[in-house]
């Protein structure tokens, strides 16, 4: 089958969902529908997950992970008590990293490969890829979050991404590691403000009825007003694949093809920012 971005998505990875049996209950939620998005992703038989996670953070430079294996123990720094070191190993596809990097760089974006062996997963990685594959099936690239970047760059980073899997022929599917409204504060259990749950609700439904252009249209306004995390920049990745999906899309529409959209699990809160895991693909 012709390759390309076949579903992107929005995945939770607070790392309280880190280490199952003590992940606390408002948590059991998002792990469930995780674990249920998995299933459903691996059934697309997809050639590669490329990972856009906020908590791998680079300055100037974007990188995609080119080890042919990643293997190691994941340590969430900011929270090492409740991931302290848990073991991974995971194929990765260094041909589709160095395509990716070369893609970059022709469309003047900094760019470079990351091929330290001495390079471990950020928990925004590990934490939604244990769920959607727990047995290591699916190759593995990585991205970071580049605090250079403005929100037009992050899509057209999302869009070079499909480029790259029409270009090697791979069905890639694409998850965005991104909370939804990040105001975070102290107290585990606390909920966004209403007004940010009000917002996530809209961006969730924008999602799941498949309304792509209005969904990327809101992009904006809720990096601010939310407080997306990370200022919005991989939710911007994920919005730019999926303008390169619609733009593929094309005259298809008038065979029926069109946009569907899913929500996997509860919507979940975690110190003030709301989480869902939504999937959004093309169906004839």
């Amino acid at each position: 089958m012709a390759g390309g971005v076949i579903c992107t998505n929005i995945v939770s990875h607070t790392p309280r969902m880190g280490v199952e049996e003590n992940a606390p209950e408002f948590v059991h939620g998002l792990i469930e529908g995780q674990k249920e998005m998995g299933r459903f992703l691996r059934e697309m038989k997809p050639d590669l997950f490329v990972i856009h996670s906020t908590h791998w953070v680079s300055t100037f430079l974007w990188f995609a992970t080119a080890q042919a294996v990643h293997e190691g123990l994941c340590v969430a720094d900011e929270a090492p008590d409740m991931i302290p070191g848990v073991p991974y190993r995971y194929q990765g596809d260094p041909e589709f990293a160095g395509q990716l990097i070369a893609n970059l760089k022709g469309s003047d974006i900094p760019a470079s490969l990351n091929e330290s062996e001495h390079y471990r997963w950020d928990y925004g990685t590990y934490v939604p890829l244990h769920y959607l594959d727990p047995d290591a099936e699916i190759p593995v690239v990585g991205l970071p979050v580049c605090m250079m970047s403005q929100l037009d760059e992050n899509m057209d980073v999302g869009r070079r991404v499909h480029d790259t899997a029409v270009a090697t022929g791979k069905r890639v599917i694409f998850l965005a590691s991104n909370a939804l409204s990040h105001r975070l504060v102290r107290g585990p259990d606390q909920w966004p403000s209403p007004e940010r749950m009000e917002m996530d609700k809209h961006f969730i439904e924008l999602a799941t009825s498949g309304q792509v252009r209005p969904l990327i249209d809101y992009l904006p306004e809720f990096a601010e007003d939310a407080v997306a995390e990370m200022g919005g920049r991989v939710m911007a990745s994920f919005m730019g694949t999926l303008d390169a999906m619609d733009r593929t899309l094309g005259d298809r529409t008038a065979a029926g093809a069109k946009f569907s959209g899913r929500q996997f699990g509860a919507y979940g809160q975690s110190s003030g920012s709301g989480n869902a895991n939504l999937a959004i693909w093309t169906e004839t």
